[in-house]
């Protein structure tokens, strides 16, 4: 399979590599100890799995929006999204 039209740097499979570990994280954590919904902020049931989704695309978001407005350095994004995905998970 040829895969050299994506630009596979260190970085790019961390990425690919972290999310999946993270799906599976937590589906071994709801098997282990299922959740019940909560309601949060936004006032509908939330489940871990919608907090993580809403998270990681919120983060998506926050690193476009920061490509676009700022520039390539994405430190601060990354920053930036880790408070998010903190906040979501406490109060979604």
């Amino acid at each position: 399979m040829n895969l050299s039209w994506m630009a596979w740097t260190p970085a790019t499979a961390a990425f690919f590599i972290v999310i999946g570990l993270t799906l599976v994280g937590m589906t071994i954590w709801q098997i282990l100890a299922p959740s019940e919904e909560r309601v949060g902020i936004l006032s509908i049931p939330t489940t871990p799995g919608d907090r993580l989704f809403l998270t990681l695309l919120g983060a998506a978001y926050i690193h476009l929006a920061w490509l676009g407005l700022v520039g390539p350095d994405l430190w601060w994004a990354f920053g930036i999204s880790v408070l998010y995905g903190l906040a979501v998970f406490r109060w979604v």
